[in-house]
């Protein structure tokens, strides 16, 4: 950016600050007092520029807020949500961010607006459907529940995302901090956000001492990130907070370039990758895990598909199961599909063993060619199919499932290339 761009930006955010009279007293004299941080629970801790043994005044919010308004101006990224405040939107893209990098979002958010282009249309597709366009995002029941929660907003106002905070609170897939952040950004209500981002961003500024995961901690931020907001424009402020922490204050924090670093007692201690305080993290449990690839007489594969209820529900899959100690994967793959199908098979050669993990624990996904030796008629109580091969890109599949079918997709072709040769 050049200098009269830059200037440019730092004027529009200074115009916006001069717009009128705000809701309340956001002049720069205005400081967030030790009285509010006792109120919160920070007696005995040294914040901002003075220490909470006086009431001597700690961070000064207006200060704060300009400064995160001029560089959010300058810096912020481009995200096609970005350029509309369509409340469907804007719900669309904080459900896909749950648990979800922006680079890798963007690709879904645009493949679900032009397919999906209303609340309407979302509401009346399959799940089937929705599942297949979500396959490879990961955290399955993000994609039920929208699904469930646009026939409730149809249903319930008529298509329109509601803006009131406790209606989107009753939507599914929705918490607090996507209500706040739907909140505040369709709809300009001042609500302040708490993600991981703004509350690794608070815990620096405050070099808040306690474990961040405590939920008595996460009160202590919200009353902070609460104090903090420009309730004049806190849809941009949020962004403001949570994009300082994606690019700035990371985990390992970019300090010379954040824009608030004056006010930050983390950086001011010369240890700010101490904050945010986090309990030592259990060891992630590795499970193993052996399937079938199972073929009848035509050569099809028999897939069959998860409950609703369960961990990945209404995804497809092969039939399988979690190995036990004292069994091989090869039993273990024999027992589960007589467990879950009702079929006898003989147990072949190992196709592929893949590595996958997911958010709390990771597994290891051993294929096995089996040969039916019983009727090929399930006696399961969930949906099944006996698909061809190419036929298996029309469903939607795990992430390890999915790298099974591309081996079996590459190993037809180059089979079918040889016999050409």
């Amino acid at each position: 950016m050049n200098a009269e761009d830059f200037m440019t930006a730092e004027m529009t955010v200074l115009s916006r600050f001069l717009e009128g009279k705000p809701n309340r007293d956001l002049e720069t004299t205005q400081l967030v007092s030790c009285e509010l941080l006792r109120s919160v629970g920070m007696d005995s801790i040294n914040c901002g520029i003075n220490t909470l043994q006086n009431d001597s005044l700690a961070l000064p919010v207006a200060e704060v807020q300009y400064a995160l308004s001029a560089w959010f101006e300058i810096n912020k990224r481009e995200m096609p949500w970005r350029i509309t405040r369509n409340p469907y939107h804007i719900w669309l893209s904080e459900i896909i961010l749950q648990q979800t990098r922006v680079e890798q979002g963007i690709p879904y958010f645009m493949r679900l607006t032009t397919r999906f282009p209303t609340v309407e249309s979302l509401s009346d597709a399959d799940l089937d459907e929705v599942l297949q366009l979500w396959e490879g995002l990961g955290y399955y029941s993000r994609a039920r529940n929208l699904h469930k929660a646009a026939k409730m907003i149809v249903e319930k106002w008529s298509g329109l995302i509601p803006s009131a905070l406790d209606d989107l609170l009753s939507i599914p897939g929705v918490g607090p901090y996507t209500a706040a952040a739907i909140s505040s950004i369709a709809f300009g209500h001042p609500h302040a956000v708490l993600d991981g981002n703004v509350i690794r961003v608070l815990s620096r500024i405050f070099a808040f001492p306690e474990d961040v995961a405590l939920s008595s901690s996460k009160q202590t931020l919200h009353k902070m990130a609460s104090a903090l907001l420009d309730v004049r424009r806190p849809g941009d402020h949020n962004e403001s907070m949570m994009e300082l922490g994606a690019l700035v204050c990371t985990p390992k924090p970019d300090c010379p370039i954040c824009p608030v670093r004056s006010f930050c007692k983390g950086f001011e201690t010369g240890t700010p990758t101490q904050f945010p305080v986090k309990r030592a993290k259990k060891k992630t449990p590795h499970y193993h895990i052996a399937v079938g690839v199972i073929r009848d007489e035509e050569g099809r594969i028999f897939i069959q598909k998860r409950s609703l209820d369960s961990m990945l529900g209404g995804l497809w899959e092969f039939p399988g199961g979690k190995n036990e100690s004292t069994e091989s994967y090869q039993q273990t793959c024999r027992r589960e599909i007589l467990e879950e199908t009702g079929m006898s098979v003989d147990v072949g050669p190992l196709i592929a063993s893949i590595p996958h993990a997911y958010s709390h624990f990771k597994i290891t996904l051993h294929a096995y060619d089996c040969e039916l030796t019983s009727s090929t008629i399930p006696s399961t109580a969930l949906s099944w199919e006996w698909a061809v091969n190419e036929q298996l890109q029309e469903y939607a599949f795990p992430k390890a499932n999915r790298l099974l079918i591309n081996m079996l997709t590459q190993q037809e072709s180059g089979t079918t290339e040889g016999n050409n040769d």
